[in-house]
């Protein structure tokens, strides 16, 4: 492996502009389909689009083998690259978007966008040519002022997810919202030690808008050794140790569904079970990093960081 014969910061810092070449090339290809795919929507030319986004995909993986001399994926069997799932995943660095990308295991990861990330040239440009929904919510008081309003944030992406059917896909959802930091940790209390506490609307609106075509539910826990808490620094130094994913597959039946919107009873039940998730996935992290500390694989102050 190359990585070998490299310092551990030449690696970093070529790993890093790999990544970055990675995506400024994908992302004009991608574009530029995109343009065509508007003159002429031909199956054809959905297909080319696909090809080039697995191709940043591959570039993904490239970038982190270079930067990473440790990467473990931890996946079911029966999860199949030609299915349809729900993912959902805990937040710590931007890198988390890389890895979960890369993971060619998978179908197609797609993600539900803000609607202000579409005016951000290559990610906002390629997410619009590939057809990833972009979500533009109503507020309760917008609502209240023109009841019209009420249902179609989900009509919308509905509407913009038609194309999913064409492509398996896996729909990455960050439940948490934001990205982990100790502070905003220590700003929510709660009951999570190494975890944000999970917002349960987006992930009850993917699955109201996506629930008839998914094959299941994955459960994503992404975690990091490194000696920088700031995991993306870490990894452009050419310091990130190991990048460790571990995924359960969880079947649609045993996943709460619902109207998240309207139904009271639906909603309190929906965000117990998700709590209940993250109390699980707090208690695996956990056990995890006590592993690690038993092994001498880290210190103590390290895993207190991460």
């Amino acid at each position: 492996m190359l990585r070998k014969f490299l310092p551990a910061w030449l690696a970093g810092a070529t790993a890093t502009a790999i990544l970055l070449a990675n995506t400024l090339f994908w992302g004009i290809v991608v574009f530029a389909l995109g343009l065509v795919k508007c003159v002429l929507p031909l199956r054809g030319v959905s297909d080319l689009l696909h090809w080039a986004y697995r191709g940043w995909c591959r570039g993904n993986r490239v970038g982190l083998q270079l930067g990473c001399p440790d990467i473990t994926l931890s996946l079911p069997e029966h999860v199949s690259n030609q299915a349809w799932y729900l993912l959902v995943a805990n937040h710590i660095s931007w890198l988390d978007i890389v890895v979960l990308s890369a993971l060619d295991r998978l179908p197609a990861p797609k993600f539900f966008l803000k609607d202000e990330l579409k005016y951000v040239p290559l990610i906002g440009t390629g997410a619009w040519a590939l057809g990833m929904p972009f979500m533009k919510r109503a507020s309760k008081a917008k609502i209240a002022k023109n009841p019209k309003l009420k249902g179609m944030d989900v009509e919308r992406t509905q509407h913009s997810c038609r194309h999913f059917r064409q492509h398996p896909t896996t729909v990455i959802n960050f439940v948490e919202g934001t990205r982990f930091t100790a502070q905003k940790h220590q700003r929510q209390g709660g009951a999570f030690h190494y975890l944000l506490k999970p917002k349960a609307g987006g992930v009850a609106f993917a699955l109201e808008v996506l629930a008839q075509q998914l094959d299941g539910l994955l459960d994503a826990t992404v975690i990091y050794q490194s000696p920088d808490q700031h995991i993306c620094r870490s990894f452009m130094c050419g310091k990130l140790q190991r990048i460790d994913v571990r995924i359960q597959l969880l079947s649609m039946g045993s996943v709460p569904q619902g109207n998240y919107q309207t139904d009271k009873q639906y909603r309190i039940a929906f965000q117990a079970y998700l709590n209940q998730l993250w109390l699980d996935k707090d208690a695996q992290l956990m056990a995890y990093w006590e592993q690690q500390q038993a092994r001498g694989a880290v210190c103590g102050e390290e895993v207190k960081q991460l």
